[in-house]
This record gives structure tokens, C-alpha cells and sequence, in this order.
């Protein structure tokens, strides 16, 4: 029996499978760019469906809530299936489907994270980042599943002529995600697509799944085509006059609500699903000012005046920090250990003042368990550099009166400490971008995305 679904004499369309320029080195829209286009059909809502990351979630909430469009938060994500062998010569990849997954409810969206994060984290180095079902299954909740068009696991089965592992795909989809599951039908004109499209149908019909039609734009305009199609050669190293490379169709640009509309107007329905599935989408991210933790001192410290208690503290480290490193690496040429002091005194006394005592005690921290637990971190680089407080600290290992370096407490409200965190070896550009994405979000420490 179909699910109800949208009125559909008065569907409309909603874009569900979008790709930005956060796809890297396979899309090439700007977040600013997408809710332009957005804006300019009066479209209503839209969902980010990056492959394999949420880098551009925060960017595209905000931006798209500020037009007035709503925005649906997902992710095209690799999923192992466990049903394929893997393949028999080295260095041949096992080709893994992926799902669309949208969050309809903040622990849809905190499932997502957790399931991006693990993608990358707990893959194998020779592996394209990816999450068994199992995980897929353990993160299900507040999660619209869409199945994904020609990349996914129901198309590329059925592509292969494995009408049986199709079918058996769908069922365990079905098992667990019931009515928010949906099955996807794209229309680029690209063979593959009207190869599958019957068994898709008859795979809905039968089990009682909805449709829901998408479009899967890379590029803004269709004149953008041959621009885009030149970006999949570089990210792969190869030339247009090539044939036998991966490339897109003329079709997969961002579309209008009344050419998806014409584009199947045979299947009222799958349009209606677009809409219904954005009613059913009710949460997105929002940014926060950083909520910073208090450093604790101990069971006994005074929590009724905290920021003395983090001064305190500050100095101390501070102080002990400084008389270690003059100790292994000595004075710098022309100073004396009072022009330290008298430095270290003068820094203290800024950051005290600015409230930042906590921010450096907590960076800190997370440096000096770095450093203990053997990964290397960088020497320090950005407006907190010149800091003497930070070279006692070890957040940095320049020593700024022996490179002439300033104090500027200009900079503390936009103070930075950038480190390497090297996890080698890295397994792709995208996962490069992904760990210092990761970091860079550690770092800001109270900035949640929530």
C-alpha cells in the first residue's frame, strides 16, 4: 500500500540531492550561490547533500534561513552493504553505493555527524571513506533515507542485473527505516537511468515504498557544463578529448521547479514526496557564541569566584612553564631572566584583564596531551605566536624575544593557535580537508553545531 503523501494536484517540487562545491572536486556551487538560485524560483526549501562530508552545514543553514528558504541538512554517504565480495587484484576498490541521508530532527542530525565522523575515522587507509550498515543501522534515528539515484545501492544492482539483490537491498532498507524511506528516480537522460527506472518502480509498487523524484545538480547553469566537466579532469588527472572517464550529463544543473515539473509530469507523486519530505523536516543547525568550559583546579577550588581561580592557575603554569624552558634552552641573546619576567608578568596581567586565562588553559591542555600522547603538532603559527605565555605553556615553541616577536592584545579577540595534527598516511584530499575541518572545530571548542 503507497504511504500517504503531499497533495498532488498542487505538488510543486523541492530540491532534495544537491551537491555544493563542499563535494570536493566534484561539485562546484558556492553555498552563496545555491540560495541565489533558490531565491530566484521561489523555491521554498533545500537540502546539502555533499558527498561523504557536512563541511558546508553550518555555512548553508545560515545562509539559506537568512533568504528565507529552509534548509535541510544532509549527506550522500558511502555505505557498506556487506553483500558484495571484495575484488580479487590489489588496488582495485570495491565500488559502495551511497544513501542520501537527511536529518528531519536534531538527533537525526547529531546521528549524521556521528556517522560522517566515522566514515573517515574508522575506515582503512587503502578504503574510500564509508560506514558499515550496521553503524547506518545504530545511527537510524531522526534520518530520512533516500536511495540514491544512479549511485546508489538499489540502482547500482539492478544496472548490474541483480534483480534479487536489489530486491533484498530494499527490504533491509525497509526494515529499518519504514516510512522514511524512499525510493529515488532521476532523469539526467543518462542510459543508465531509464535502464533501472522499471525495476525501481516495480520495487516501490510492490513493497509499498513512496518515489520521490530528484535532481542532482554539480553545477549552477547548464551553460556551466563544459566549465564542470573540465574540473572532473583535473581532480583526475585527465583531458577532455578522453572518453572513457567519469563524467556528468548536460542535465545535472540546478533546475527550476517547472522543469522538474514537466520532467515528470508521469509521476505526480514523486513530486509530491519532494514536499512531503520537506514538511518532515523540521530542524537545522544555528551557530552559537563559543561556550567555553571552566578550568577546574582541583576538588577543593573556589568555584564562587572562578575567574581568579583560572588566574591563578594561569600564572602558575605560566611561571613553572617559563623557568622549564629557560632551563633546557637557555636565554635569548641580550635578555636577561628579569626581561622574561617582567614579559611574562606584563602578558598575564592582558589576558587576566580580557577574561582569556580559561582559553589558554584549556589550549593548553589539549596541546600538552597532544604532545604526550606522541602526535606531532606543529610549532604554533597565528596571532598567538608572538605570546610569551604560550611558548611557556608549550601551546607554541617560539621563543618571541629571541625572534623579536610582539604581544599584541589587539589580536586576543581574534586569537588563534593553528597546529599540524599529521594522522598519516592521509588518504585523499577530501580527507585532509576533513580532519582539519575536525580540528579547526576542536579548536573553537564551545562553537556547536546544534
Amino acid at each position: 500500500m503507497q504511504k500517504p503523501s503531499a497533495t498532488q494536484s498542487n505538488a510543486g517540487f523541492v530540491h532534495l540531492h544537491v551537491h555544493s562545491a563542499y563535494s570536493l572536486l566534484k561539485g562546484s556551487i558556492k553555498i552563496q550561490k545555491l540560495g541565489e538560485l533558490a531565491k530566484a524560483d521561489r523555491q521554498p526549501a533545500l537540502a546539502l547533500t555533499d558527498t561523504d562530508n557536512m563541511f558546508g552545514a553550518l555555512e548553508f543553514s545560515d545562509k539559506l534561513s537568512g533568504s528565507g528558504i529552509q534548509p535541510i541538512v544532509g549527506c550522500a554517504l558511502s555505505v557498506d552493504f556487506g553483500d558484495q565480495e571484495a575484488p580479487r587484484h590489489p588496488g582495485h576498490a570495491l565500488k559502495l553505493p551511497r544513501l542520501v541521508l537527511l536529518a528531519a530532527r536534531e538527533d537525526g542530525y547529531r546521528n549524521l555527524m556521528r556517522l560522517t565522523s566515522q566514515a573517515f575515522l574508522d575506515t582503512p587507509s587503502d578504503q574510500p571513506p564509508h560506514v558499515k550498515l550496521a553503524a547506518l543501522e545504530a545511527a537510524r534515528d531522526g534520518l530520512i533515507v533516500l536511495s540514491s539515484g544512479p549511485g546508489g545501492p538499489l540502482d547500482l544492482a539492478l544496472i548490474a542485473g541483480q534483480a534479487d539483490l536489489a530486491a533484498a537491498r530494499c527490504a533491509r532498507l525497509a526494515a529499518l527505516f519504514g516510512d522514511r524511506l524512499y525510493i529515488e528516480l532521476q532523469r539526467h537522460g543518462r542510459p543508465e537511468e531509464k535502464q533501472v527506472e522499471p525495476g525501481l518502480l516495480d520495487l516501490a509498487y510492490v513493497n509499498g515504498i513512496a518515489l520521490v523524484a530528484t535532481n542532482e545538480p554539480f553545477y549552477g547553469r547548464r551553460e556551466d557544463f563544459e566549465a564542470h566537466d573540465a574540473l572532473i579532469c583535473i581532480a583526475e588527472g585527465r583531458v577532455v578529448a578522453e572518453s572513457d572517464r567519469r563524467q556528468l550529463s548536460a542535465e545535472h544543473f540546478f533546475k527550476s521547479r517547472a522543469e522538474m515539473t514537466a520532467l515528470f509530469a508521469d509521476l505526480p507523486e514523486a513530486l509530491a514526496a519532494t514536499v512531503e519530505i520537506a514538511e518532515r523536516c523540521s530542524f537545522r543547525p544555528k551557530t552559537r557564541k563559543p561556550i567555553l568550559p571552566r578550568f577546574t583546579v582541583g576538588a577543593g577550588a573556589n568555584t564562587a569566584d572562578a575567574e581568579s581561580d583560572e588566574a591563578a592557575e594561569l600564572r602558575r603554569q605560566a611561571e613553572e612553564g617559563l623557568s622549564n624552558r629557560l632551563k633546557v634552552h637557555g636565554l635569548s641573546q641580550g635578555a636577561s631572566e628579569e626581561d622574561y619576567r617582567a614579559r611574562l608578568a606584563f602578558e598575564i596581567d592582558v589576558i587576566t584583564r580580557m577574561n582569556y586565562a580559561g582559553y589558554f588553559l584549556i589550549v593548553a591542555d589539549f596541546i600538552q596531551w597532544a604532545k604526550a600522547e606522541g602526535i606531532p603538532v606543529g610549532p604554533g603559527r597565528g596571532s598567538g605566536a608572538g605570546s610569551l605565555v604560550a611558548y611557556a605553556l608549550t601551546i607554541t615553541d617560539l621563543d618571541p624575544i629571541q625572534f623579536g616577536l610582539l604581544f599584541d592584545s589587539n589580536l586576543l579577540p581574534r586569537l588563534r593557535f593553528s597546529v599540524l595534527l599529521d594522522e598519516p598516511p592521509l588518504r585523499s584530499h577530501n580527507e585532509v580537508v576533513h580532519i582539519h575541518c575536525r580540528y579547526l572545530a576542536a579548536q573553537k571548542l564551545g562553537r556547536i553545531l546544534s
